[in-house]
């Protein structure tokens, strides 16, 4: 089977609507940003992972408390250790996980932590100098983080879950400023 490949690029080369990953013929394709200035981008994610299971709810002191067999509570600190870094590599991989992504070289990426009573909030920060913006870097390492904590979790609770992934802010480029009301 072969494909016809066409370059015409001033009908299959637009965006489709809000598809920007959608030429005119209806193909996928990446944005062209080779015209677009580096500026300092910046993006914040977040979601929260439900623990469900009150039992496995922790508290702020078992951050650095004893550990307790079959709990998240006690062994939280390396929970999230982990957590951060698989937050801060997946970002930094966004491009291999997320088609039509554009490669980034990252000048900073941050993975923070909030425990509540029966969940933990995470909130992924990404920034680079660069053409394009890293909305996708922030989501993903809120992602990323969030599903290793899943994974460190008693798998005998099944209502655990990630909620919320979300941007919340994005600066940078032409289109300024952007936050979630």
């Amino acid at each position: 089977m072969t494909h016809e490949v066409r370059e015409d690029a001033s009908e299959a080369g637009r965006a489709v609507g809000d598809l920007t990953h959608v030429d005119g013929a209806g193909r996928a394709r990446m944005v062209d940003v080779t015209g677009k200035p580096s500026t300092l981008r910046r993006a914040i994610a977040r979601c929260r992972v439900d623990l469900g299971d009150p039992e496995m709810a922790p508290s702020q002191d078992s951050v650095e408390g004893p550990r307790r067999r079959g709990t998240l509570a006690g062994s939280l600190g390396d929970v999230l250790v982990a957590a951060q870094v698989a937050g801060i590599q997946a970002a930094k991989r966004t491009a291999q996980l997320v088609p039509l992504c554009h490669p980034l070289t990252l000048s900073n990426v941050d993975v923070r932590f909030s425990i509540g009573e029966t969940s933990i909030g995470i909130e992924g920060v990404a920034e680079v100098v660069g053409p394009t913006g890293v909305e996708m870097e922030a989501l993903t390492a809120c992602a990323f983080a969030a599903l290793s904590i899943i994974s460190s979790l008693d798998r005998k609770d099944l209502a655990v879950g990630l909620q919320e992934l979300e941007l919340w802010e994005k600066s940078g480029g032409r289109s300024g400023t952007w936050l979630r009301r």
